[in-house]
């Protein structure tokens, strides 16, 4: 009988692709999956390492698995991803119970390693942060069947002075656009209707593998990929925005009218001690010229509240500015400071009452401004994207105004319906985050 594995998946989307990679390599060494990790004689836990809150979380779901390994059927406890990569000594010292350490460079080896583990091995094995795999890498996919991620680089070479992901991921690396292309081919024989490109930059794709920005060709080379529907652009770097690219996803139906836009600040001093590239200025042109050239698009952005030096008036800068760009979807953190970050260094660090105070009052504002541009859509008919039956005769879907996992659904009556379907809404009331309607029928009733 196959020894059965069991990964637990912590942080991003990037993190999650590197959990289906490693689920697809340890089937293909002979592994079964146990879906109850009960049942596993394997754990791996995938940690994220990119704020204080995400470290916690994985070290508590740590301690959880290592539990299991003393009272259940688990021989082996090995943990990888983003916390493994900065921390794997500190934590090797702390956690006795795991027995193997790996960061997202060692993700090849993860058959090998777990082997190892079952032989009794304990060891730390965590080495530079360039892996990134392709096409021909087996795959297991853990959303449901209808939407996938397909990473098209990883690495950053931004450096924010807030964020540690450069250490933790390396630099910025594209894969080859034909590699790109076959994935998504290969996904949607799967039955994958909707791909989200992902990267820690995604607009940046190109520049290091071909010298010059290469995201507007690749988006148009995915007009061959046939019986995919949608293509949802995520985590772009405003900075690599060009008028080519928004031309290109604006000729294309295919190309989701909707991009994830992270921001982090409306203050030009906030911004500039962020080592965020860009001013204010001209990040409103940019969403003019989005909105101008894209009529409809949606528009999801990120801010951080309570970074080191953050005054009351370059917070209420923020505010203005949110309300001017009115963004359809906006989600608010609090700042974490990182201790191996510039930011992290700073003397002028923001109490953490007024940060908690700062966020909410950013999230009221937003809830009236996404209220508010939900209700513009009630009488309007969507073409939604089932995603499960809540009870008989109650659905829940997206359009393309909503990603899946960070934005809101869209609850509609209907009968017969299935998930990966796709349905005709009718739109009849709104709430912040969601949208309520009814079916049509082929005739529009």
């Amino acid at each position: 009988m196959a020894t059965k594995f069991n990964i637990t998946s912590l942080g991003c989307a990037k993190n999650r692709v590197d959990t289906e990679v490693m689920m697809g390599l340890l089937r293909s060494a002979g592994y079964d999956l146990a879906h109850r990790e009960e049942d596993a004689e394997v754990l791996i836990v995938n940690t994220c390492g990119f704020i204080l809150p995400a470290k916690e979380e994985s070290i508590n779901r740590i301690l959880e698995l290592a539990a299991l390994k003393q009272s259940g059927a688990c021989r082996a406890l090995l943990v990888a991803g983003c916390l493994s990569q900065g921390y794997s000594s500190e934590l090797a010292d702390e956690l006795s119970e795991v027995d193997i350490f790996l960061g997202p460079g060692e993700v090849p080896q993860i058959a090998d390693l777990v082997a190892k583990a079952l032989a009794g091995n304990k060891f730390v094995e965590v080495g530079k942060p360039d892996y990134l795999y392709d096409h021909n890498t087996p795959r297991m996919l853990t959303t449901p069947f209808h939407y996938g991620y397909l990473k098209v680089a990883d690495g950053c070479d931004n450096f924010c002075s807030y964020c540690a992901i450069p250490s933790l991921r390396g630099n910025f690396r594209s894969r080859s656009e034909e590699s790109i292309l076959a994935e998504a081919q290969n996904l949607v024989q799967r039955g994958v209707q909707e791909i989200l490109l992902i990267a820690q930059d995604t607009t940046r794709y190109g520049f290091d593998r071909y010298g010059e920005d290469r995201l507007p060709q690749l988006l148009h080379k995915f007009r061959e990929v046939e019986d995919l529907q949608w293509l949802r652009l995520m985590y772009c770097y405003p900075d690599h925005i060009t008028p080519q690219l928004i031309e290109a996803m604006a000729k294309d139906p295919k190309i989701c009218k909707y991009i994830d836009l992270p921001l982090q600040h409306g203050d030009d001093y906030i911004l500039q001690a962020m080592n965020r590239r860009g001013s204010k200025q001209e990040i409103k042109k940019l969403v003019q010229s989005l909105r101008e050239n894209i009529p409809g698009i949606a528009i999801r952005s990120t801010f951080i509240v309570g970074f080191p030096g953050e005054e009351e008036s370059h917070f209420q800068n923020l505010l203005e500015f949110m309300e001017e760009m009115r963004f359809d979807r906006v989600g608010v953190f609090t700042y974490s400071q990182e201790e191996r970050t510039p930011a992290g260094q700073r003397l002028d660090q923001v109490p953490e009452e007024v940060k908690e105070e700062r966020f909410h009052r950013a999230m009221a504002l937003q809830q009236e401004i996404s209220l508010s541009v939900q209700k513009e859509w009630i009488g309007k008919t969507v073409k939604v994207l089932i995603e499960e039956e809540v009870e008989q005769g109650l659905y829940r879907g997206r359009s393309e105004r909503e990603a899946p996992e960070v934005d809101g659904f869209i609850e509609f009556s209907g009968k017969d319906l299935m998930p990966g379907q796709w349905a005709t809404v009718k739109i009849k009331a709104a709430g912040h985050y969601d949208l309520m309607g009814e079916a049509l029928d082929e005739s529009g009733q």
